[in-house]
């Protein structure tokens, strides 16, 4: 009898198919966490999205409140045109009982808005702590490289302690005004986020 070194094929068959489900299993497992990433991702994309939709629709329903009750929207923030005539301080007391403050002038856009009312206006500006050093109702000091001051202002004359924007057509339009006289006012109220 000839022995002839025959490979054993079922040896080779056996580690073919350990090596066929090794590599089914690991397919199975890698699809398993691919399927759970993706739903966790999916869940979190999810909750992303409701929480931007319930900040859009606060946001929306602010801007519709304020806009019932009188207010201007303009880039970012609104604004209260006063009817009536008040004193600097009482001006800004009712500014605050609105959840706001006097007008702070931060940028050229925002001098040109409000000069659209075209109202003798009080504005959150005033040297009541120290003559000439003129603050923000924030308690910021005005800038110096931004300011409004008509020609010849704040000239301090009859105790004139309080900002007021002069309606006219001059963008050079603020001057300082005795803080008991009575002017329309505006309030400036910064949009909740």
């Amino acid at each position: 009898m000839d022995y002839e070194n025959v490979p054993d094929t079922s040896a080779r068959k056996r580690k073919l198919c350990r090596l066929v489900v090794l590599s089914f299993g690991l397919l199975f497992i890698l699809q398993v966490i691919l399927s759970i990433s993706l739903r966790l991702a999916l869940h979190q994309a999810t909750k992303n999205e409701t929480k931007e939709e319930e900040s859009l629709r606060r946001k929306l329903n602010i801007f519709d409140v304020n806009t019932e009750q009188g207010w201007v929207y303009f880039r970012g923030d609104f604004y209260y045109i006063s009817h009536i005539k008040k004193s600097w301080s009482d001006s800004r007391e009712d500014c605050l009982q609105r959840g706001a403050d006097l007008v702070i002038i931060s940028s050229t856009e925002e001098q040109n808005f409000i000069r659209l009312f075209r109202r003798n206006t009080w504005i959150g500006l005033s040297d009541t702590e120290e003559e000439g050093t003129w603050k923000w109702v924030d308690g910021s000091l005005l800038n110096s490289s931004f300011r409004y001051w008509r020609t010849g202002e704040p000239n301090s004359l009859g105790d004139e302690d309080c900002g007021v924007m002069a309606a006219n057509d001059e963008e050079n339009c603020w001057n300082d005004a005795n803080c008991r006289d009575e002017n329309f006012w505006i309030c400036e109220k910064k949009v909740e986020q």
